[in-house]
Order: structure tokens, then C-alpha cells, then sequence
């Protein structure tokens, strides 16, 4: 009985977590095409991207089984006119090819810093959406000196940083799970090699169960001003993320020290996807703090 329940539960969080995915697939659509798009040869693979815009760069990293037309389709426009907006898709998202090299953010991290040698930018503003966010925590310890000022969105440095239920969410699931779905029907759309999407998800399970860690002591040492952005809901534990702003130099009494440089921004009433689909609210806060 005690098995039968387990696989109850993972199927119907798949349900769900592949209708929250197919609500934001309806909900998107790109307005702007990109000025430039291509491969960027990085160690032991390449990574696509896509490039908006001109002016000062910013890097955008997706979260995990999204493509940049999921993630940031509603956003693009309204940065690049502004911006000069690069778009990453990671190992094995969307264009970017399948590849048996091992996922971790060290490694996600490090092809971050080749995407931008490859297209010569010396530093950048980095804006990342859950697995995307824990790849630019890791981004600002590595490189420091390439990054600008940090935008994190409904994500952590730590597997401890998430709820419980969360990091146990992945346990249970099966590449088969996801067959049929919106999911499996973008994944056809865009990528290279089509037969790899089962290899892939197991990719994704296997990196979503392996427990990763930035360092209390690597964040504290963050020199670039942080925005943190976090939905009320959206299953990052909260006394975590509030001494990971700390770590950041805030969470102090501003009318009697000066006020810091990093933000923290908790969004009522959202969770980890509603999060991310709220444009204006996201928009708001990202251009308020980028200026």
C-alpha cells in the first residue's frame, strides 16, 4: 500500500507540474527576433544562445526542462529595448545539444563564462530563474569579476534552501512520466537530436537528486549588488532564504544604517511557476534595481 501511495504521489505532481508547464506554454509568446543566434563551443559541448537588443548586457538563465521562449519570451522585449539581452539555453535544453557530460553548476556555471569569451563580453548583469538562479549563484562565486549586479528569481545557493517536499519531489519520477505531454511536444519542436529526450530527462532527475551547495562563506563574499525575488509560496523555505540575504549584507535597520545594496523581494500570493509568468511584477523589479 505504502508503494502504491509513493506512486500515486509522483504522478500526480507530474500532472501537476506538467500542467502548471502547459499553462505557461499558452501563456507566452515571443513579440521580438532575435539580432544574432548561434552555438558557443564550451568544454565538452556547445551551448545555443540568442542575442536582443544593444546596450549594457544582461545573460538570462532558464530554469530546469524550460527553453528561452518559455521562460522569457514575455520579458525579452521589454529588456532588449533597452538592453542588449543574451539568452542561454543549458546543456541539453532546447537547441542546445544532448551531451554525457556530467551536470552540475559548477560545470553550468563555467559554460556561462565561455558563452560570454565566445561572444566578447568582458562582464554582465545575470538574471536566473530557479535552476537557472542556483547556476548564477555559482557564476558570482567563480567569476566575480565578470559579474555586474545578480538577479535571482524563486531560487536558492543550496539544496537546503528548498522545502522538504521539494528537493523529495524528483524521487519518484520517471522519464515515461512526461511522454505525450506539452513538455515532450516543445522538447520535439527545437532540439537537434530528438531521440535523446528520455536520456535527457534521466539526465535532469539524476542532477535535480545530487545535493549542491554555493557556500555560506562564498555568498557572504559576493561584492556585486543582489536582487533576490521570491514568491510567498513558491517552496523555497523561507528562514533559509532570509540568512542567505543576510549573508548579503541585509535584513538590517535601515533608518539607523545605511540601507544595502541587495534586495529582497517577497511577491504575495505566488508560487514557483505563477511566480515567473507574473511579467509586470518581475519587470518592475528587475529594472528598478538594473538602473
Amino acid at each position: 500500500m505504502k508503494r502504491v501511495y509513493k506512486n500515486f504521489k509522483a504522478l500526480n505532481f507530474a500532472g501537476i507540474f506538467v500542467v502548471l508547464f502547459f499553462t505557461a506554454l499558452q501563456s507566452i509568446g515571443q513579440k521580438v527576433k532575435p539580432v544574432k543566434t548561434g552555438y558557443a563551443p564550451v568544454t565538452g559541448t556547445k551551448i545555443y544562445y540568442e542575442v536582443y537588443g544593444k546596450g549594457k548586457p544582461i545573460v538570462l538563465l532558464h530554469g530546469a526542462f524550460y527553453t528561452i521562449e518559455m521562460n522569457w519570451a514575455q520579458l525579452i522585449p521589454e529588456l532588449s529595448k533597452t538592453r542588449k539581452v543574451i539568452a542561454i539555453e543549458m546543456q541539453g535544453h532546447g537547441h542546445s545539444p544532448y551531451s554525457e557530460r556530467k551536470l552540475d553548476i559548477v560545470t553550468l556555471a563555467k559554460d556561462v563564462e565561455e558563452v560570454m569569451n565566445y561572444l566578447k563580453i568582458d562582464s554582465a548583469d545575470i538574471a536566473g530563474y530557479s535552476m537557472g538562479g542556483s547556476v548564477a549563484y555559482q557564476f558570482a562565486v567563480q567569476s566575480p569579476k565578470r559579474l555586474r549586479k545578480l538577479v535571482i528569481i524563486s531560487s536558492t545557493y543550496k539544496t537546503g534552501g528548498w522545502l522538504p517536499e521539494i528537493n523529495n519531489a524528483f524521487n519518484e519520477f520517471k522519464p515515461e512520466l512526461f511522454d505525450n505531454t506539452p513538455l515532450k511536444t516543445g522538447y520535439d519542436a527545437v532540439a537537434p537530436d530528438k531521440t535523446k529526450w528520455r536520456k535527457y530527462l534521466k539526465q535532469m532527475f539524476d542532477f535535480a537528486q545530487e545535493p549542491f551547495n554555493c557556500g555560506d562563506s562564498n555568498i557572504a563574499k559576493i561584492t556585486a549588488p543582489v536582487l533576490i525575488i521570491s514568491g510567498d509560496n513558491d517552496g523555497l523555505d523561507k528562514v533559509e532564504l532570509m540568512k542567505t540575504y543576510q549573508l548579503l549584507g541585509g535584513g538590517v535597520a535601515a533608518d539607523l544604517s545605511p540601507m544595502p545594496k541587495s534586495h529582497l523581494a517577497i511577491v504575495p500570493s505566488q508560487g514557483h511557476v505563477s511566480l515567473m509568468m507574473d511579467t509586470k511584477t518581475i519587470l518592475k523589479y528587475m529594472s528598478d534595481f538594473l538602473k
